[in-house]
């Protein structure tokens, strides 16, 4: 008879021989590449003090986070749902440096909800961040190392058969600065930023209509989601945002420089660019970007500038980094 507690929970799966070993080959290559470009390896704990763990205040995070009594210290615990505020605390609170500081990890985080249908809640990530470089060439820099990543384990390389030669990945660029310079003004209560944020994260243009009405940004706001494409998309945003607040306009610039350390960087990587791309669990507050595929809807990775997230910790640095989700990059086989 088949028992219940048998099954593994919704969203909760488990890998087998050969899958599980070649999930482990592409955790070291990618720890193998970090390494090479000079990041220290971390490895944060699993679990943490709930208040440690969503340091950056994000609701979206805390929705994301499991949470249990510590049952020695009558304290909420979290099973953690990223690394990067993990990331920072350690950068702020354990290494101390004055300097520059770049740090790496890889492993499981846990999701109460999976992101997607048929998505893992476990999956295992590796990422890279730098912490303590304000400039556009740590953006650059991380942005690099990402196309690093997927050009070493990536579709390409997975599948040779169908792919003869490594695939170069598609890297889109934006900036969460456009998005808040538009929304700084509007009176609009937690809830309804909540909303407006997920409607303009999804490109749904009449959600964004009815949440900001008839407000001065109204026509901004419902231009970012067809703000996006190839290098014309930036004239285009400079051409509809002219009457956005400064803030938006030197986002659009900085995107543009940003892009030029990238393509300097990455010559034979197609760029694209997406003012509505607000991606990770919203504590981003300057450049973002993603990699995806052609052939893979699904951004393998995702990244961004988070300044200051160190600010409980007493060390709110400039940061910037990225994650790779290498349970993605095993099912593009």
């Amino acid at each position: 008879m088949k028992r219940e507690f048998w099954c593994l929970p919704d969203g909760v799966d488990e890998l087998l021989p050969p899958q599980a070993w070649k999930l482990e080959q592409i955790r070291r290559q990618v720890l193998d590449l970090f390494h090479a470009w000079g990041f220290d390896y971390i490895e944060p704990p699993l679990i943490e003090y709930l208040d440690a763990l969503l340091v950056a205040g994000d609701r979206d995070l805390d929705l994301q986070t499991l949470k249990v009594v510590d049952q020695r210290s009558g304290r909420l615990l979290g099973v953690r749902a990223d690394m990067t505020s993990q990331a920072a605390r350690i950068d702020a609170s354990r290494l101390g440096s004055e300097g520059v500081t770049r740090l790496c990890y890889a492993g499981p985080v846990v999701h109460a909800n999976p992101p997607a249908v048929l998505e893992s809640r476990v999956p295992v990530k590796a990422g890279a961040e730098i912490f303590g470089a304000a400039g556009l060439d740590a953006d650059a820099e991380v942005i690099a190392l990402m196309v690093e990543v997927l050009r070493t384990v990536g579709v390409g390389h997975l599948n040779r058969g169908q792919y003869p030669c490594p695939l170069e990945p598609v890297i889109v660029l934006g900036h969460m600065g456009i998005y808040h310079a538009l929304v700084q003004s509007l009176n609009l209560d937690d809830r309804d930023k909540r909303a407006l944020f997920a409607a303009v994260q999804s490109k749904a243009e009449a959600d964004i209509a009815h949440l900001v009405g008839t407000c001065a940004q109204a026509d901004l706001l419902m231009a970012l989601p067809r703000l996006m494409g190839r290098e014309a998309a930036l004239d285009e945003a400079r051409r509809v945002l002219e009457q956005a607040p400064c803030e938006a306009r030197q986002a659009i610039d900085a995107l543009d420089r940003l892009a030029m350390l990238v393509a300097d960087r990455c010559p034979n990587v197609e760029l694209r660019f997406d003012l509505a791309e607000l991606a990770g669990f919203g504590y981003h507050n300057g450049p973002v970007f993603a990699a995806f595929y052609g052939d893979h809807g699904r951004a393998l990775a995702r990244g961004g500038r988070y300044d200051g997230i160190g600010a409980p910790f007493g060390r709110a640095r400039p940061a910037t980094g990225f994650d790779v989700n290498l349970n993605r990059l095993l099912e593009t086989e």
